[in-house]
């Protein structure tokens, strides 16, 4: 007979700490050892190296000459399937809103009630200064502009409990003006604004933009973005 209590069977337990190896690895900045992901898993080091040869075959995860581990292949095709919908909306504005700014454009969603994920991104194609910010990336939705933005499109009880009075004031600031600010909040020397992304049928979005200074005054940058927003709520069905 199947377990029906709430205790998780061994079966759900490694396929759990197989999905978490893959958020510790897609929100780091670089290649981690197995010492390094058995702590973030607070397991052994035997049972980590199990899960990561199970990952390999899938090609889910791969080792670099040192042996340090990073996300496989394997994973594009199985993201290619995720909201490929708004990922191909989105993509010609956020390149057209990255070249045109100079700034590194992205769409986030929330993955849980805690977090937000970059779910797509354009990067400009003609400057030499370039942040890389991947889809996949995770963070809290208490933090940044994205997130941030995404609080926005939420009613206040839909929140994470945990949200101090000082969040909960500058979001009452940043509807006020239509869009979210930050700096140093996820990525240390970063600079985001952002804006909600309403979409029919799915939970609120946002687009921002990330660099280490602004091109132009920041308000500026929110009207270009919700520009992007209202175009891509068009061509998603809006």
């Amino acid at each position: 007979m199947a377990p029906t209590g709430g205790t998780p069977t061994a079966g759900s337990q490694t396929l759990s700490r197989g999905i978490r190896i893959l958020e510790v690895l897609a929100a780091a900045d670089r290649n981690l050892t197995i010492d390094e992901l058995a702590a973030a898993l607070g397991v052994h080091r035997s049972v980590a190296y199990r899960l990561l040869r199970t990952l390999e075959e899938h090609r889910l995860v791969t080792r670099d000459p040192a042996g340090r581990v990073a996300l496989g292949t394997g994973l594009a095709a199985l993201a290619s399937g995720v909201a490929r919908d708004l990922q191909q909306v989105a993509l010609p504005e956020l390149d057209e809103v990255a070249n045109e700014l100079g700034m590194t454009c992205l769409v986030a969603v929330p993955v849980d009630a805690d977090e937000a994920v970059t779910l797509v991104s354009a990067a400009p194609r003609r400057t030499m200064a370039v942040v890389s910010y991947r889809p996949g990336h995770r963070h809290p939705i208490t933090r940044g502009g994205p997130g941030k933005a995404i609080l926005l499109g939420l009613p206040a009880r839909d929140w994470p409990a945990d949200v101090p009075d000082g969040l909960r004031e500058e979001i009452a600031e940043s509807q006020a003006r239509g869009y979210a600010l930050s700096h140093d909040e996820v990525v240390p020397s970063l600079r985001s604004v952002a804006v909600p992304l309403a979409l029919p049928g799915q939970p609120p979005a946002a687009i921002a933009v990330i660099h280490v200074s602004f091109p132009k005054p920041e308000v500026e940058i929110a009207a270009r973005l919700q520009l992007a927003a209202e175009r891509i709520a068009r061509a998603y069905g809006a």
